[in-house]
């Protein structure tokens, strides 16, 4: 298997979700978000920082960051791309897209931890696709840290 496979990513599925964590060991779904850009796409993002558990906070912060301008929406989505998702009225809750298994949704979850679910089973459990988002130029060079 080739490392851009996403066969990769079961070595994550069950790790827990914990506000704020970076991983490896556990994730907020930033956090599972970064290292799987970082470790498995070679695209090293900048660190928000955010309480995971204030969405309105999180809503607001990445709305206005300058990184979002190096994700465009994309019709359809590709391996790596981002996954941007809600349960209630805003979207606060990102992924990673892989093609594997037909394609599906590497997140990590409140109360439930890493998981990876196709679109049919994300919506089983409450998730609405807001936009899928291909990374597009260099990282954003601003240095943060996690709050």
């Amino acid at each position: 298997m080739k490392p851009t496979d996403g066969y990769w990513a079961h070595r994550y599925i069950g790790r827990p979700w914990i506000a704020g964590a970076r991983g490896p060991e556990s994730f907020d779904c930033w956090g599972l978000f970064l290292w799987v850009q970082r470790i498995h796409f070679e695209r090293v993002l900048p660190l928000i920082p955010v309480d995971a558990l204030d969405l309105r906070v999180v809503l607001k912060t990445f709305k206005e960051h300058p990184e979002r301008k190096r994700w465009q929406r994309a019709q359809t989505p590709k391996h790596g791309d981002a996954v941007l998702m809600r349960q209630s009225r805003y979207p606060v809750h990102v992924g990673v897209w892989l093609d594997v298994d037909g394609g599906g949704v590497l997140h990590c979850a409140q109360g439930v931890g890493v998981v990876f679910q196709d679109l049919w089973a994300l919506g089983c459990h409450g998730w609405r696709v807001e936009g899928f988002y291909a990374f597009r130029g260099e990282p954003c060079q601003v240095a943060m840290t996690v709050s």
